[in-house]
């Protein structure tokens, strides 16, 4: 993979930023921590050569005056939501992301639950979490929030919230997606610790949009694309314009924002106090993404693909009924706004050319097959595969790929056909749907045969290289290969549900 990003330049940069603003205060460093703190896949996505975890590494680095704070919204949890780059509900991404943080060695705090109105589903999760040892503290639902700053500066606002305690010097506020509480949460902490004559601060780190790019530069319109369906956009910061006279980037909320939680830092902090020296939303953030692109090429073309595989995205939530078709014509601005289609990923161009080729039966006289995958390797190849009586395309493609990175002659069968047949039997005498083996199922039989074929147990090792790579599929994959693509962090893109909406 071309590389466009230096992980470890970065995270070098980032840290003393972040060191030096923490010095700025006598109390404690409120850190909002935006976007993704693991499985950062846009970024990995958009910034190639970025570590999906790069966070964790900079929170493991600042750890002895660190401690986290959990953030999980009321509204998330009883509505079920799913967060889109785990695939599990909110409730399940917490429990993950604690034990995570916990084998890192890492201090977690506690979990805020934030907006609690007295809801059932809170009160269960609230004794999970309890059993599992990790103290739970409840922010209340505001009526009037955010305007009425004089109630939210009152026993009727903040004051009736818990009160975290805590040693550590710098905290990190993260949540497991966009609207958690993380920013409510700070001003909360900022507000009880001064009623106890604690002096602390807040700042924000947020990895995009990124401050010192171009408001349209291909990073910022990716980041963009990410949040269609929440309606932000990025603009230029007018704060930061009028009393620096310097053009820098955010977005829509932080700067809608930056009025209320100035006046709330005006009433609340001591004069001295550093962060009564915000100017603008941009003076509250700490990001150095900046400093890890080393290839503004590499990355404009990741950007690039990033934003198709959010279209093919939204077009499933659209089928869903998940999102309304608005986003969809955000995000049709956007790709006409750079000049892009969805043709412009080659999997879907090529996966789609393999589907109509064997509708016309041009496949050893199989007509009637008509799935199609494409997967694009990292040095530009494309390998395609069909769907068959023995394997699902998606299989198809996947062994076809790391026979081609393995240099393995194109007619060796990796899995013997008595064996696939047996295993397709098996399905059908279990009542399966479909006999033949998706992706999941495939790899299994490969890993076995690997146990006495010395070309399969080399296939087997280079299903690493797979890693960043897109596959387009022209149905929707099972459910076990989707988890398969996300382990081997391949980006999948599908027209699946969608074919019917277009």
């Amino acid at each position: 993979m071309k590389l466009g990003f230096d992980t470890k330049k970065y995270l070098s940069v980032q840290k003393r930023a972040i060191e030096e603003r923490l010095s700025k205060f006598s109390g404690r460093l409120y850190l909002e921590f935006g976007g993704k703190l693991l499985d950062d896949f846009h970024a990995s996505r958009v910034l190639p050569g970025y570590d999906a975890n790069a966070k964790l590494t900079l929170l493991k680095s600042l750890k002895k005056d660190l401690g986290i704070i959990f953030c999980v919204s009321a509204k998330q949890l009883t509505e079920r939501k799913i967060l889109g780059n785990w695939g599990v509900s909110y409730d399940e991404a917490t429990i993950k992301a604690l034990g995570i943080l916990k084998e890192s060695g890492l201090l977690v705090l506690g979990v805020v639950i934030n907006r609690f109105d007295g809801e059932i589903e809170v009160e269960k999760f609230e004794k999970r979490l309890k059993r599992m040892g990790v103290k739970v503290y409840k922010r209340m639902e505001i009526n009037g929030y955010p305007k009425e700053i004089g109630k939210i500066l009152s026993k009727k606002g903040y004051g009736r919230d818990d009160y975290i305690e805590g040693s550590k010097p710098l905290v990190v506020v993260w949540g497991a997606g966009p609207g958690s509480g993380k920013l409510s949460t700070c001003l909360g902490q900022v507000y009880l610790d001064a009623k106890r004559g604690i002096n602390s601060g807040y700042a924000k780190f947020e990895t995009f949009p990124v401050w010192d790019l171009k408001l349209r530069h291909l990073v910022n319109e990716a980041y963009e694309a990410s949040t269609a369906d929440l309606g932000d956009f990025n603009l230029i910061d007018k704060y930061h314009k009028q009393a620096c006279g310097k053009k820098t980037v955010n977005y829509n909320r932080d700067v809608e924002a930056f009025p209320i939680i100035k006046e709330i830092f005006d009433r609340v902090l001591d004069k001295k106090n550093f962060s009564r020296q915000y100017k603008s939303p941009t003076d509250m953030g700490v990001n150095c993404i900046n400093d890890g692109i080393i290839d503004d090429k590499v990355v404009c073309e990741g950007a690039k693909k990033g934003i198709i595989l959010y279209w093919f995205r939204y077009l499933e939530e659209y089928k869903n009924g998940l999102l309304d078709v608005v986003v969809l014509n955000r995000m049709k601005e956007i790709m006409n706004r750079i000049g892009i289609s969805e043709n412009y990923l080659k999997t879907v161009v090529e996966a789609r050319k393999t589907r109509r080729e064997a509708m016309e039966g041009k496949y050893k006289g199989e007509k009637g097959i008509f799935c199609g995958a494409a997967i694009e390797l990292d040095d530009g190849q494309v390998i395609v595969g069909k769907n068959s009586k023995l394997l699902h395309a998606e299989a198809a493609v996947v062994l076809n790929a790391i026979k081609r990175i393995g240099k393995i002659p194109d007619d060796f069968d990796l899995i013997s056909k008595s064996v696939i047949m047996q295993i397709n039997k098996f399905k059908k005498e279990l009542g399966d749907r479909s006999f033949s083996l998706d992706c999941f199922e495939a790899l299994l039989a490969l890993a076995v045969s690997a146990r006495d074929n010395p070309l399969a147990k080399k296939a087997l090792r280079f299903l690493s290289r797979l890693k960043s790579c897109y596959i387009h599929t022209t149905h929707k994959p099972s459910v076990s290969d989707e988890k398969l693509f996300r382990k081997l962090g391949m980006w999948l893109t599908t027209d699946g549900m969608i074919e019917k909406v277009r």
